[in-house]
């Protein structure tokens, strides 16, 4: 059975719940011959993957849901083999270049490359382009960018390009230039609400207001996040009450684990069952930057101001230097063994002070 954030999920311009101005853009943008490359960007869980479903359905029809899972295969210029998973119907192909790591230039570079050449099976697909989607494009490579940049140039007459990225800032000029930016901003509070209303409606269930005020607020804007905890709470409890426990997700609560363990201890010991559990996290899937800022958020809270100050300002150095970097683990490992430095003389001057007030 599928979740309630697939079930519910619109699957028409016309039908989203919110930003209908945009959506009317885009179905006009639909019916002009010169379509464009396209950048969607904007905050997790604000809806760019669920306009990029319905915009392709506005292009191709209801035939475009007709999906298949494959693997692709490449070849690197050292003769490594790599694979990828992909997505895809008679007119359009869902790719993740970066899930291949320093060789996403070579899966962009070739993959464009095959679909561009080949023709639709489809005639009556509407369109004599086909559609590729790249998901995590600020995840890229300076290198798979510059060659994306390219081939967007050399195949636009075959192939059009749907980008897919959180944040701009890491994305090269010369491929932001060559698409339309569409921003996808989070949903309000109420609209949240409202749709979580409307889900509780179609389920044939009661929700208090309180209940799904508390669920909009804890969720951080983050539309999935709350339709996910509305879920979860129904499996815990129903009929709702307006003040039940709302879940944490299983990895907020570990990484609220892990940011307590560093408080507890500081040896190189704990530190290395920290980078474990760290990069368990990221190999689940976790986005770095949401792990850094969870992490921040719970180790400020049991700092003095001073330390507060210093905390912040390393948790930016160290956010900065991941964001250039490739390898995330690093810079999250460098950041804790940061924090243990400064919070264990912290803790030390503390007990002295503790101590000397109990002899007195």
């Amino acid at each position: 059975m599928a979740l309630w954030v697939d079930r519910y999920r619109p699957r028409e311009l016309a039908k989203l719940d919110y930003h209908k101005t945009q959506a009317s853009q885009l179905i006009n943008l639909c019916s002009q011959g010169d379509f464009p490359h396209l950048m969607f960007y904007g905050p997790s869980g604000a809806g760019k993957k669920t306009r990029i479903i319905c915009l392709l359905r506005e292009l191709y029809g209801p035939g475009v849901e007709r999906l298949r899972n494959e693997t692709m295969n490449f070849t690197t210029p050292s003769n490594k083999k790599i694979e990828i998973m992909t997505v895809s119907s008679n007119y359009h192909i869902e790719v993740n270049p970066s899930d291949v790591g320093i060789y996403d230039r070579v899966v962009i570079t070739d993959m464009i490359k095959q679909i561009a050449q080949t023709q639709q099976i489809d005639p009556s697909g509407q369109r004599e382009f086909k559609t590729i989607v790249l998901s995590e494009v600020d995840e890229l490579t300076k290198d798979a960018q510059h060659a994306l940049r390219r081939t967007m140039e050399k195949y636009v007459a075959t192939c059009r390009l749907i980008l897919c990225v959180n944040s701009t800032s890491r994305i090269i000029p010369a491929v932001k230039s060559r698409c339309l930016g569409i921003r996808v901003s989070a949903p309000s509070e109420e609209e949240i609400v409202t749709i979580l209303n409307s889900i509780c409606k179609k389920e044939s269930l009661h929700i208090p207001p309180e209940l799904a005020t508390r669920i909009a607020q804890k969720s951080d804007r983050n539309l999935r996040r709350a339709i996910l905890t509305l879920e979860a709470c129904k499996v815990m409890q129903y009929p709702f009450t307006t003040n039940q426990d709302i879940p944490d997700m299983d990895w907020q609560s570990y990484l609220k684990e892990t940011a307590d363990m560093i408080m507890q201890e500081q040896t190189p010991q704990r530190l290395e069952n920290v980078r474990e559990r760290l990069y368990e996290l990221l190999s689940q899937g976790i986005p770095p930057d949401v792990i850094f800022k969870g992490l921040v958020q719970v180790l400020v809270k049991n700092c003095d101001m001073t330390l507060k100050a210093q905390t912040i300002s390393y948790a930016g150095l160290y956010d900065h230097r991941m964001q250039r970097g490739s390898k995330h683990i690093f810079h999250l490992e460098a950041f804790v063994a940061q924090f243990m430095a400064l919070y264990k003389p912290f803790i030390q001057s503390l007990s002295s002070t503790i101590n000397m007030d109990d002899a007195f």
